[in-house]
């Protein structure tokens, strides 16, 4: 079988463009990588995702409820999973996911009390690895932008798209990613110096240096 490596943080932390770059560096060193991210909307699969962020079923996250919510992301995955990348996953390519599993530790491990937050995590990896058959990531990288920056970075995009990209839910989710990113043992990239970004290329790096320390990858000399 193949590797899978996880890459999730905040909104507008640059999930999307890292896990790309990696895709791309893996193919440059001649390793077979495919880039898969989450939720995969042109599916029917994310139906459940959709209107959950789309506010058709309330405008506040905590109208539906963690648990609810981590089902249908889950469901998405698992749908994706057996009709999509199972395939290259079995054939021994590397699977480099934007956001995964770990999304549903970030946004909605927050909805819940903090004396909640062992079962719930506990309780999110044996329904998603063990019991509907996801892949477990070999690697997870969290990608930490605190809130002001992550704030900043949905600003200059100039849209926001879902009920998540507010204040209060991402100062929320930064708490329960912290929580989970110890809990869980993830890989945490900083991606900020002085209250300012790191460019791209230095976290790209950052990550690299992981992804060889975790016996992913033989760099080409």
């Amino acid at each position: 079988m193949g590797h899978l490596i996880a890459i999730d943080g905040l909104d507008g932390s640059g999930k999307h463009t890292q896990a790309s770059l990696l895709t791309q560096r893996f193919a440059e060193n001649g390793v077979p990588a495919r880039l898969v991210s989450f939720p995969v909307y042109e599916s029917e699969s994310s139906a459940l995702v959709r209107l959950y962020l789309s506010g058709a079923l309330g405008s506040d996250p905590g109208a539906v409820n963690a648990y609810a919510a981590s089902s249908f992301y889950a469901m998405d995955r698992i749908l994706t999973f057996l009709m999509d990348w199972k395939k290259d996953y079995d054939a021994g390519v590397i699977i480099v996911a934007d956001r995964y599993t770990t999304a549903n530790a970030i946004h909605q491990l927050g909805k819940l009390q903090k004396s909640e937050y062992d079962r719930f995590l506990d309780w999110l990896g044996e329904y998603e690895y063990d019991r509907l058959g996801v892949p477990k990531p070999d690697l997870t990288l969290f990608l930490e932008v605190p809130v002001e920056q992550s704030l900043e970075l949905i600003d200059h995009r100039g849209r926001k798209t879902d009920i998540h990209e507010n204040r209060v839910h991402l100062e929320n989710a930064y708490a329960a990613a912290q929580y989970a990113s110890a809990y869980l043992n993830w890989n945490k990239i900083v991606c900020t110096k002085n209250g300012a970004m790191l460019s791209r290329e230095e976290i790209a790096d950052a990550i690299w240096a992981r992804v060889k320390e975790a016996g992913l990858i033989l760099e080409k000399e």
